[in-house]
């Protein structure tokens, strides 16, 4: 059994920063495509990034696109998500997730893992 444990959120300003990490156990951590999503109140979950097993393929939201950065660590079965430059519409509670099968990877009903989800709200 895979387990997700996100930590890192908060309050910050718009323009400021704030990083993101999700370890990962239970299993071999480069053995899943690690995604990050989000939902703010009263919309859908949404796609954020994601960094394919190679842990060298990442892609990312049009919105988000040059101000988050998804990287993994390994050795430490974690990965962060570096977001900067941020804004109010950012403010959602973020999850992590992982899943084993290849090809779609911005859908969350393709994920079979989720964490519990961490709160970021950015102030204006």
């Amino acid at each position: 059994q895979v387990q997700l444990v996100e930590s890192g959120g908060g309050l910050v300003q718009a323009g400021e920063s704030l990083r993101l990490s999700c370890a990962v156990s239970g299993k071999t951590f480069s053995e899943y495509t690690m995604g990050w999503f989000r939902q703010a109140p009263g919309k859908e979950r949404e796609f954020v990034a994601v960094m394919l097993r190679s842990r060298i393929s990442t892609y990312y939201a049009d919105s988000v696109k040059g101000r988050f950065t998804i990287s993994g660590d390994n050795a430490k079965n974690t990965v962060y998500l570096q977001m900067n430059k941020m804004k109010p519409e950012d403010t959602a509670v973020y999850y992590c997730a992982a899943k084993t099968s290849y090809g779609t990877y911005d859908q969350s009903s393709r994920y079979g893992y989720w964490g519990q989800g961490t709160q970021v709200t950015v102030s204006s």
